[in-house]
């Protein structure tokens, strides 16, 4: 690892609050930079999760990824990857990738719950062979893992499990076009396909 676990922000509050020892020790203990069999399962489970990114001048932005179980792989012990689905065109976390390659991933269970952190290094692909092995995919995305964690689940509230979104892709579905895509304000703009 190339830099700190916690910078000096985070250890100044640590020290405020007297929690300096218990990070270090929970990082210790939790933290990693490979993935463990179990975050594999846990990450492959997922139907959604949160992507954290930033642009060139460190301006943050947060977004929700979602697809159908499996739609995120472990792909290497250290590394994850995810397909970007059609959206709104506004590549708002993929384009601060291409200045700024840091992000933060939240893997969340509502049901259990849990919760798995993963920091790390992300690269996006036109040409990448999983491409092919996910419907509905414009590009892939990988991202290098730097560290991965869990985290308390103490604050999840719980929501029933629900049945997938008719948008997200997946094999023998063609999701619908959003209704979004069918307002006048839109309807000249709209990408070519």
């Amino acid at each position: 690892m190339d830099h700190p676990v916690y910078h000096e922000g985070m250890r100044q509050l640590q020290d405020r609050f007297d929690s300096r020892r218990l990070a270090d020790r929970l990082d210790e203990r939790l933290g990693r930079a490979a993935f463990t069999d179990d975050d594999r399962a846990f990450i492959e489970s997922r139907t959604l999760f949160f992507l954290a990114s930033a642009d060139a001048e460190g301006r943050p932005d947060c977004s929700h990824k979602g697809g159908a179980p499996g739609f995120v792989r472990v792909t290497a012990p250290d590394e994850l990857a995810f397909p970007n689905y059609d959206g709104n065109g506004m590549f708002r976390s993929l384009g601060n990738v291409l200045v700024n390659p840091a992000v933060g991933l939240l893997f969340i269970d509502f049901e259990s719950p849990r919760r798995l952190r993963v920091n790390g290094r992300a690269t996006i692909a036109e040409d990448d062979p999983l491409l092919a092995q996910m419907p509905g995919a414009q590009l892939i995305v990988r991202v290098r893992a730097e560290r991965i964690f869990p985290n308390c689940p103490r604050y999840i509230h719980r929501t029933a499990a629900g049945e997938l979104s008719v948008y997200a892709p997946r094999e023998e579905h063609t999701p619908p076009e959003p209704k979004w895509k069918s307002f006048d304000f839109v309807a000249d703009v709209l990408p070519r396909r």
